[in-house]
């Protein structure tokens, strides 16, 4: 392990010190108030509701009136408990449900959108919170365990619930939101499979894999592949502002009480959890972050979200470069989507 950090450290970009002062500066200074914003009537879903920031955010939508919140868990035990510590408004247990998803089985995936088309009449906010980093080397579905969890069945599932928020959007004459939970490790990642004929067919073999550097690129192409996602939204509705959903990504920065690197080497998990005690925000603050995404304007479509604000993402992502590995990235995750079920894309209108 030894070898491949020293490897990985080697091969990383060079993060300019503008990087590192941001990131102290809104680690250490910077709070976002409490929301306040009404989610009276609407609905809610959130994935890896039960813990963490995201369980956070789900008390915000209840105290602010949501109608319908969904927790997308994977287990729906831990789920359920999770549900018992929010407090819920007086004679409306209803408020809040929990329901099965596991990002690592496509099928799931099918199952839980299926299941929301059925049940659900609208859709307000999707917030693609869930997301995990593998210490060792795993197939899900045929992929790395982490590229399958954060990139393919996170897009799938947004890809999925599309015609739901557009549905959402046009019927309360408001736009809904679709926010991809990204992260600062965007930055942190040599991304050497952009230069293979496919991207995503070099997660399917170990290769030099470092758990480090798979992490921060599923995460660089969240950024890459939510603007992707929102510029082609933009072309098939026929012009920017056309359609009434915003998609955005956004980091909720370090927070503590996270089970984010619950798989990774132990090692790590004990420098991050030192790191957490002097860095580290609190699950509130970080799920107000992740909210203020989820109700952004449109100067915050297709855009990146640090602390509230549109931000840069990562120079190689700003770069012709990144842009053509974007296009590319995007190109064969609409492949990979049709295999995994014929009629995927049309969903983008």
């Amino acid at each position: 392990m030894a070898a491949q950090f020293i490897k990985y450290i080697w091969e990383v970009p060079a993060v300019p010190l503008s990087f590192t002062l941001h990131y102290l500066k809104t680690q250490l200074f910077t709070t976002l108030p409490l929301p306040t914003t009404s989610y009276s009537s609407k609905t809610v879903i959130i994935t890896g509701a039960n813990s963490g920031i995201g369980l956070e955010a789900t008390r915000h939508y209840v105290r602010l009136g949501a109608a319908r919140v969904i927790m997308a868990c994977r287990s729906t035990e831990r789920g359920e408990r999770a549900k018992a510590s929010i407090a819920l408004p007086a004679g409306n247990e209803a408020v809040i449900e929990v329901w099965p998803l596991d990002l690592c089985s496509f099928e799931s995936v099918k199952a839980f959108c299926k299941r929301a088309q059925e049940e659900l009449n609208r859709l307000d906010v999707l917030l693609l919170n869930a997301g995990i980093a593998m210490g060792e080397f795993e197939l899900s579905e045929g992929y790395e365990t982490t590229i399958t969890t954060n990139v393919i069945s996170t897009f799938f599932m947004g890809i999925k619930l599309l015609p739901l928020l557009r549905r959402t959007g046009i019927e309360r004459n408001e736009e809904s939101h679709l926010t991809f939970v990204a992260s600062e490790a965007h930055y942190f990642t040599a991304f050497k499979e952009r230069h293979e004929d496919k991207i995503f067919e070099s997660y399917k073999s170990k290769g030099d894999h470092y758990w480090g550097d798979r992490y921060g690129a599923s995460k660089l192409l969240e950024v890459l592949l939510t603007r992707e996602l929102a510029e082609t939204l933009d072309q098939r509705a026929g012009g920017p502002g056309k359609i009434p959903i915003i998609v955005n990504s956004v980091t909720p920065g370090m927070c503590g009480a996270t089970s984010l690197f619950r798989s990774a080497p132990w090692i790590i998990a004990v420098i991050i959890r030192s790191m957490s005690w002097i860095i580290a925000r609190s699950p509130d603050q970080g799920a107000r972050i992740l909210m203020a995404a989820a109700e952004g304007g449109r100067e915050t479509h297709g855009k990146y979200i640090d602390s509230g604000k549109v931000h840069d993402p990562s120079k190689f992502a700003l770069s012709d470069e990144g842009k053509k590995a974007g296009k590319k990235a995007w190109g064969e995750l609409m492949e990979i989507l049709e295999t995994i079920e014929p009629g995927s894309t049309f969903m983008l209108g």
